[in-house]
């Protein structure tokens, strides 16, 4: 498999963006009231039971986040389409999710909505800037779009052979277990530093925001990136 021209595409890039948005809905369902950041269907699904069984309170838990993550979508393509800056776009909202999240890990329990929303509004920026790994439409904070072009590649591999459906169903389900593996991660970091566990993830978007510098052939550019 050839490498990715922009870095924002390359596989090392991918992998970190995978293993922080497994964190992440670990550690909001874990850690935050069994709210997912990322899986967003999980999250409207029960709005609608809690709304049949007439719990408000219960119901918003869930469509806050919701919305926040709505708003990260739409922050990020007004900052790739209106802000200039010394940093390519992608790079800003990486290292404003890393900063977010590092916001997060201070949060006490009992601000748990104001923290999930704060999560849910960062994967909002992260799906909506990082959505091609090596020119494949790939997630990295979800799973389920990964799963059904991954079995597709395996389709294409057994009817026509070619080797690069082959490759393409293994990164996607590279992808997918690098996901699994950032939500082990996350577990295991509640377990041991409890709600400090989500500036394990900020870390690895400031290592994303770090690697954002670098280009393809490893040389240093300067500040602007073309990712």
């Amino acid at each position: 498999m050839e490498r990715a021209k922009q870095i924002s595409e390359s596989i090392e890039l991918g992998v970190l963006l995978a293993l922080a948005g497994g964190f992440m809905d670990a550690y909001s369902y874990i850690a935050r009231d069994g709210v997912f950041a990322n899986a967003q269907t999980g999250n409207i699904l029960l709005v609608g039971i809690n709304l049949s069984e007439g719990d408000l309170m219960r119901a918003g838990r869930y469509f806050f986040p919701v919305l926040a993550f709505a708003l990260g979508i739409m922050l990020a393509d007004l900052i790739h389409e209106r802000f200039s800056s010394l940093f390519h776009w992608r790079q800003l909202t990486v290292f404003l999710e890393a900063a977010i999240l590092l916001g997060v890990s201070f949060i006490p329990g009992t601000a748990n909505l104001v923290a999930n929303c704060l999560t849910s509004f960062a994967c909002g920026m992260q799906v909506e800037s990082f959505r091609k790994i090596h020119g494949h439409g790939i997630a990295t904070t979800m799973c389920i779009g990964n799963l059904r072009s991954a079995l597709q590649s395996v389709d294409d591999y057994i009817i026509t052979h070619k080797k690069g459906f082959l490759e393409n169903g293994l990164l996607y389900f590279g992808v997918i277990l690098t996901f699994v593996c950032g939500a082990v991660l996350g577990n295991l970091c509640i377990g041991w530093i409890g709600l400090h566990a989500i500036a394990v993830a900020s870390a690895l978007l400031a290592v994303c925001f770090l690697i954002m510098f670098i280009d393809r052939e490893g040389k240093v550019k300067g500040v602007r990136r073309l990712g």
